[in-house]
């Protein structure tokens, strides 16, 4: 198993920031790592998709045009299609559809500028980052801050490209990985997926720690005969351990609607399993009814009450949108 020491020398709960600081800034942008990183994160969280030409690069879905400015580019009109992605049927623009030169020339925009309309000012000014950009910036900001900071990188819809477009992302991820010395039990590195067959794989190709997300409901798309609830019994957690370091379990899952604490991280702990719930954000819509500020969708909630929840409940690390509100709760 690989070596789980945290980044952050007191020891406390990991904070992983969670697409960057992307509370106060577009996610997913190389401003909003940055900010993250100066805010006092551990690690940066980058949600990697891929493009026409192979080059994986950060952004929330391969589905782009709910964060840049696509749909602004009368050149690429004639891209927009449906696709079914995992079951669902989307339709917009796609990563995969484009090469890397064709969306340096795109801009991205705030995902969710109703409830943050402060992050839609920075509309327009940064542009797609690729993983060799975010893995620069990581190894600048530890040369001039002096402190590790790590990568928690998550492969979006692998089985589903794999199938679809024959665009193998855990072998993409894993060459870059090692090209970058970044492979290793040591090397600052957690990689996350949502999917099984492939953390399967990445057990046998690198040595960086890995992590199984888990969802509100259902079960893994490569795996219909499994369930989400059936993998977190002790006995689903212990068949986790054997190819996996950890859960990336929702939120809803470690604490119940009163805020008291479910069996997930003392049972995932048994089995010998980290647990990094999702996610923590300060609007009232993403609280419990107890922690808010009022009735209000994007009014500021009591975040650092639901940080304290968590630690209450025993959890490793915990991703958030605002690295600067719980920085060293």
């Amino acid at each position: 198993m690989a070596d789980l020491t945290p980044v952050n020398a007191d020891g406390d709960m990991l904070v992983i920031a969670h697409r960057g600081a992307s509370g106060e800034r577009p996610e997913h942008t190389l401003a909003s790592y940055e900010r993250a990183i100066d805010e006092g994160a551990d690690y940066i969280e980058p949600d990697l998709v891929v493009t026409k030409d192979l080059v994986l690069v950060a952004r929330h879905e391969n589905e782009i045009g709910e964060t840049t400015n696509v749909a602004d580019h009368p050149e690429f009109a004639d891209r927009r299609r449906t696709k079914n992605i995992e079951g669902q049927m989307v339709n917009g623009w796609f990563a995969e559809d484009f090469t890397l030169a064709e969306l340096q020339t795109l801009r991205a925009k705030e995902r969710m500028p109703a409830l943050r309309p402060a992050n839609a000012r920075f509309d327009g000014l940064y542009a797609i980052p690729t993983f060799a950009d975010i893995i620069a910036l990581k190894r600048a900001k530890e040369a001039e801050t002096g402190r590790k900071i790590g990568l928690y990188p998550e492969l979006k819809h692998p089985t589903w490209l794999l199938q679809e477009s024959g665009i193998d992302t855990v072998d993409l991820l894993v060459r870059q990985l090692k090209q970058e010395g970044l492979d290793g039990a040591d090397s600052d590195v957690f990689v996350q997926v949502f999917d099984i067959a492939p953390l399967q794989r990445l057990d046998k190709m690198i040595d960086a720690p890995l992590i199984l997300l888990i969802r509100p409901e259902g079960g893994p798309y490569d795996e219909p005969g499994m369930t989400w609830a059936g993998l977190m019994t002790p006995t689903g957690l212990g068949e986790v351990a054997t190819y996996a370091d950890g859960i990336g379990p929702w939120m809803g899952h470690v604490l119940r609607d009163d805020g008291t604490p479910t069996d997930l991280v003392r049972d995932a702990h048994a089995a010998g399993l980290k647990v990094h719930p999702w996610t923590v954000r300060k609007e009232n819509v993403f609280l419990p009814a107890s922690l808010r500020s009022d009735t209000s969708e994007n009014g500021i909630g009591d975040i650092r009450g639901l940080v304290k929840l968590l630690k209450a409940a025993g959890v490793d690390g915990y991703f958030t949108d605002d690295p600067g509100m719980v920085r060293g709760d």
